[in-house]
């Protein structure tokens, strides 16, 4: 049997422009996980809030520290480099996001060493053997490259300074 998902409750009227309801709102989208800010407001935005009242209480909450788009841009960073993804393609998506580009560059230059990163992706996805032929290093660059590295990081992921001492 079909269960049919639950709708969204329509907002009563003059609740579109109540800060303490949009705020409760807001604050149980955060108690389910991290959001920035510009995609904490475009959700209170669908939800059918008025936009000032949204612009309201994402400064509120941003006052109050619980919406960081600094510490939302580090976590995202964090995660998915160790989901194998590489700075371009995180940079694109936290530019979708709405974040800032300095906060976004910030982030990715925290500490990741993408070509570390890389190598390590290419060695658990083709094995600690360097490509021979000129076929393998192109099927396996363009994984890495879709995956989002630099043509930089990916030439220091194929190249001969890969060893057996890496595993």
């Amino acid at each position: 049997m079909l269960r049919k998902k639950p709708r969204k409750r329509a907002l009563e009227p003059g609740q579109s422009t109540d800060t303490q309801a949009a705020g409760n709102a807001a604050v149980a989208l955060l108690a389910r996980r991290d959001f920035c800010s510009r995609e904490l407001a475009d959700k209170l935005s669908s939800q059918g809030y008025e936009l000032e009242t949204v612009r309201v209480v994402v400064d509120q909450l941003c006052e109050r520290g619980y919406v960081n788009d600094e510490r939302y841009a580090q976590q995202y960073v964090a995660l998915h480099a160790e989901r194998g993804h590489g700075p371009r393609r995180i940079e694109r998506d936290l530019s979708q996001l709405g974040l800032d580009s300095g906060l976004i560059e910030a982030a990715l230059s925290a500490g990741e060493d993408w070509a570390q990163r890389a190598r390590e992706l290419r060695i658990r996805r083709f094995g600690l053997r360097v490509p021979a032929d000129w076929q393998s290093k192109a099927k396996q660059a363009r994984f890495l490259q879709y995956r989002g590295f630099s043509n930089d990081h990916i030439r220091m992921a194929l190249g001969s300074e890969v060893s057996d001492d890496l595993s």
